[in-house]
Parts: C-alpha cells; structure tokens; sequence
C-alpha cells in the first residue's frame, strides 16, 4: 500500500503549501508515489484521516486550532512541520509582544466574539514534533528530500549551517562586508540558496537560527552599522519571533525590556 500523507493549515499565509504546489511535475510524481488523503488547497479533504506524514503549516493562534493539532498528532505517525509560522510562531507571534487587546478594540467593533488564545505559538508548543523545516515560504527542495528519507525510512538530514557558508560555497561576496547591508546571514540556518544576499540584499533571517548562532556579536556590528537598538530588535523578531535564540536578541532591545 502506498504511505498516506496529509498537509494541514493553521494560522499562516497558505505559502508553504504553495511550496508544494510549485513543484508542478514533481507533485505530480510523487502523487503516484503516495495517497494524498488530505489538502485542501490541492483538492482533497478529509481531516481526521489517518496518515503516515502530516506536513503542518501555520501557528497556534486560536482554542479550535489547539483541538485540532492534538487530532492531527493522534493521526498522524510523523507529523512535520512547515515553515516559519509552524516551526516559531511567524508574524502573527509579534502580537506577542504588545498589547493584544488594545489593538483588537481599536480595529474590531466587538471583540468579544473573536476567538483566540493570549499568545500565538508554535507547533511544537502543544505536540511533539517528528521533523521542522524552517523558511518563509519552505523550499520545494526540502519538501521533496524530506519526504523521499521518510519514504526511505531514512532519517531526514537537517541544516544548521549559517546563511554565510551558503554565500561562501556559492562565491557570493558578502553584502555586509563589502556594501555596509545589515545581514543576518552568520546568525541563520541554511535551506534558502542565500537567495537574498545573492541579490545583492541582506538576509532577513527568515529561516530562523542557525546552530549555535553569535547573535550579540552581530547586533554589535549592526550597531556599527548605524542601526538603532529598535531596529535591531525589529531584524531578529521579524520572521521567528518564539525562536528562543532570536526572541532573547531581539526582546531585550525593545523599549522598555532594556
């Protein structure tokens, strides 16, 4: 029997599923390689099928999305989740770091019907997670090599690597050294091709932290870059705010958290 696969959504953009839909033929090979039960943006939907791989995408925002990835684990074998809103809470965890209810009264005539829970978090906050694949959007790549070592019953292989190393292999000069960008290629985990700086633009640390990432040392140097402390706050709480490393970094900048 071919292996079951579901792709579910929270709280997100719907990017990271589209990664999967750029794939164009590749999808369309490895639909004849597996049972697709459940994805609603590609046709299927059956959200309580039991699968063998879940690819999650989107955060934790609400007490029906809570019910539903408790449910999506009890189905799932592996559950693997997608992008920086799944892996680390996304753009919607800045809420996190003001006041919420403030801003909701002054955008919503009546508040008091919108559900939600006090702070948006990742995946991993209420399940155990087999697999987290970083980036905003996740790659197609990664998509594709994750699924055929899991298919291979063979332990996916990560990257930890920084940005900067990807740059380096590539031949790429390095923006911040010889353009004066702030980059945050030497504090973020590889996977993205170092599109960014290969543009001649600085990484914006979607793909969250690499191993053991030097995160003072950068916000020093962008600080030699003329950046303010809310600006550099602002570089490392963009993309993956509940990222343990970068929301230390950027919160203690903040005003206020000094």
């Amino acid at each position: 029997m071919k292996p079951k696969v579901a792709v579910h959504k929270f709280s997100s953009c719907d990017g990271c599923q589209l990664a999967f839909l750029n794939l164009g033929e590749d999808l369309l090979t490895l639909f004849e390689q597996v049972d697709v039960l459940h994805f609603a943006e590609a046709g299927p939907v059956d959200p309580g099928a039991a699968v063998d791989i879940s690819f999650v995408e989107g955060s934790i925002t609400t007490p029906d999305e809570v019910e539903r990835i408790h449910a999506v684990r009890n189905n799932s074998k592996y559950v693997v989740t997608i992008g920086a809103c799944a892996v680390a809470g996304g753009l919607q965890a800045l809420r996190n770091l003001a006041d919420s209810g403030e801003w909701m009264t002054a955008i919503y005539a009546s508040p008091e019907y919108i559900a939600r829970l006090d702070a948006v978090a990742p995946v991993s906050e209420y399940i155990k997670v087999d697999m987290e694949l970083w980036g905003c959007p996740v790659n197609s790549r990664q998509l594709l090599a994750t699924i055929g070592s899991l298919l291979a019953g063979v332990v996916p292989r990560t990257e930890n690597d920084s940005v900067c190393l990807e740059c380096k292999r590539k031949g790429q000069a390095c923006v911040m050294v010889t353009r004066g960008v702030p980059c945050m290629g030497p504090v973020t985990r590889s996977g993205c091709g170092a599109l960014c700086p290969g543009l001649d633009r600085g990484c914006y640390g979607c793909y969250g932290p690499c191993e053991k990432p030097p995160t003072e040392v950068l916000a020093h140097w962008f600080a030699g870059l003329g950046l303010t402390r809310e600006q550099i706050a602002q570089r490392f709480l963009a993309f993956t705010p509940e990222a343990p490393a970068f929301y230390s970094a950027g919160r203690s900048r903040l005003p206020g958290d000094d």
